[in-house]
């Protein structure tokens, strides 16, 4: 999903960035769309290490998501997107998702950093 948003946003960007605002101050969007690229492929690979090796995969996608629930939630404190709750509970909702789902135990017969 990371990967897909990316390549959207590369392909045909949000036309309304008002809460984007905080971070397309700090780099463009192009540079945005090729960070959720990246973040998407390294969760990608990382998903096929062995069990407790996949870390690196759930770090990216998690990390990816706070800039973009920060940016929105700060615009609409500042008054300048009044929907800025919605997209950051929904970025804020998904970056917690992947959280969990990293704090996971791992199944059992998987051995933590085994190498295969």
């Amino acid at each position: 999903m990371w990967v897909l948003y990316g390549t959207g946003l590369l392909v045909q960007p949000v036309p309304d960035t008002r809460g984007l605002r905080h971070v397309l101050a700090l780099a463009p969007m192009n540079v945005w769309a090729w960070c959720w690229i990246v973040a998407g492929a390294v969760a990608v690979v990382a998903a096929w290490k062995p069990g407790g090796a996949d870390w690196p995969g759930f770090a990216a996608l998690t990390v990816m998501v706070v800039p973009w629930a920060l940016s929105p939630a700060l615009a609409w404190v500042g008054g300048e997107y009044p929907r800025g709750w919605i997209a950051a509970a929904i970025w804020a909702a998904l970056g917690v998702g992947c959280a969990v789902v990293a704090g996971w135990p791992e199944p059992p017969g998987t051995r933590k950093h085994e190498a295969r």
